[in-house]
């Protein structure tokens, strides 16, 4: 097993890039794969562990994939299986992507209960729900999810969950429609950038989407699509941590390849710290001229402040005068991350779904452990701006979300080796 250690007091100063939307090829990679009549070319597609784990997942459903510089090649399923096995999808929650494209495809799915980060249960009632409203019957059996109907049928439904809309469920459910007969209307849909990204894809492939972009998303089924070429959107949440990651090492970093639509509550949130943004049509400058200063941060579906970019925050605002809250109403047992930081001498009380950061003036090394994708991230941030040596365990989790972690940040000044545990 590797890990990373990270020699702090580096200060950041470069351009750093920003790799494809992770988020955006995963529910692609699976349209291209089950619902497309012929190849389909995906540019701009991240070498990570999560890519190449949906990968072996479509090859076992019978597609043939192929990754190479950044070009991901998509040869769809002759012969495909409509069954998606606990070994093939306990990797990683959007194996579930799966479910609603192989019922509109074959009229049938046997699909495994996913698996994934451990940041609290993330419930897929969602996309059972919505496969029900396109008349598809479905139960759960043993840990699996049983789906089937001669064709789905378009409907109106509302999406919305407890805690806000779904993204994996909009993908979910508007790739079904695309092949169901007659129209479905999606109220409470997703607005993410990468949902967006996933609609024009499907467009292109011949589908009839509207409502890009907002809450409520038409779609017309269609008896056919075909295979397509599309370059997948950059990755808000990386670019996102690059600029956590310049602001709290105190650097002037130029995060390249990002828009900031794409990030409006997070570049609101940095500004209201301290930090300065200064936005072209390519990127970001970031820079930290005045003392950091607390605020208070709640993580709500986009456009709100995401989640995904809570720890990395949290890890920022440590150095920050004065005292900080952040409320966690997306995933609510999502502060695992909080007690490593306080191993490196952050003051973090937590309460609930509530976190209260007491602002330190400095953080020491220390030996941590990432317990998911985004609190791996935030551990490598602060051991940037700690004092001494941070060493941090279970890279893997980083390596699910982020091409060439390191490198990229050594690139711009930071001091991080890999080496086996």
């Amino acid at each position: 097993m590797e890990k990373l250690i990270v020699k702090g007091g580096t200060r950041l100063e470069g351009t750093i890039p920003t790799s494809g939307c992770k988020n955006a090829v995963l529910p692609i990679a699976v349209a291209a794969a089950i619902l497309g009549d012929g190849v389909s070319v995906l540019h701009n597609v991240p070498n990570l562990t999560d890519v190449n784990t949906l990968c072996a997942v479509l090859e076992g459903l019978g597609a043939t994939t192929k990754l190479k510089n950044s070009t991901l090649y998509i040869e769809p399923i002759n012969h495909l299986e409509y069954e998606a096995p606990y070994e093939l999808v306990r990797k990683m929650r959007a194996s579930i992507y799966v479910l609603g494209p192989l019922v509109a495809k074959l009229g049938k799915a046997k699909v495994s209960f996913p698996g994934g980060c451990a940041i609290g249960p993330r419930p897929i009632d969602l996309h059972i729900r919505g496969l029900e409203h396109l008349g598809a019957d479905v139960t759960v059996q043993q840990g699996y999810i049983y789906a089937q109907a001669e064709r789905l049928t378009g409907t109106e439904m509302y999406l919305m969950g407890q805690h806000g809309p779904s993204v994996g469920a909009t993908a979910n459910i508007m790739m079904a429609a695309t092949l169901a007969k007659g129209t479905t209307v999606i109220r409470g849909a997703a607005r993410e950038a990468h949902i967006s990204d996933l609609a024009h894809f499907l467009n292109a492939m011949g589908a009839d989407i509207e409502g890009i972009g907002t809450s409520v998303l038409t779609i017309r089924g269609v008896k056919h699509l075909h295979g397509t070429e599309h370059s997948v959107i950059s990755d808000d949440i990386e670019a996102g941590t690059f600029m956590v990651a310049g602001a709290i090492t105190n650097g002037d970093v130029y995060v390249e390849g990002i828009t900031e639509r794409q990030l409006p509550a997070v570049s609101e949130k940095l500004v209201e710290a301290g930090v300065e943004l200064d936005w072209d049509n390519n990127g970001v400058r970031v820079t930290t001229p005045r003392e950091l200063r607390g605020i208070d941060v709640t993580t709500e579906p986009f456009p709100g402040f995401p989640t995904d970019m809570q720890a990395q925050i949290m890890g920022l605002l440590c150095l920050a005068s004065g005292t900080s809250v952040i409320s966690e109403n997306v995933h609510t047992d999502r502060f695992i991350h909080a007690a490593e930081l306080n191993r490196m001498g952050a003051d973090i009380m937590l309460d609930g779904s509530k976190a209260v950061i007491t602002g330190v003036s400095k953080l020491s090394g220390a030996p941590v452990m990432a317990s998911d994708l985004r609190a791996g991230a935030v551990l490598v941030a602060a051991g940037m701006a700690a004092a001494g040596e941070t060493v941090v365990s279970r890279v893997y989790h980083i390596d699910r979300g982020y091409e060439s972690l390191e490198e990229k940040l050594n690139n711009i000044g930071a001091n991080i080796t890999r080496v086996n545990d």
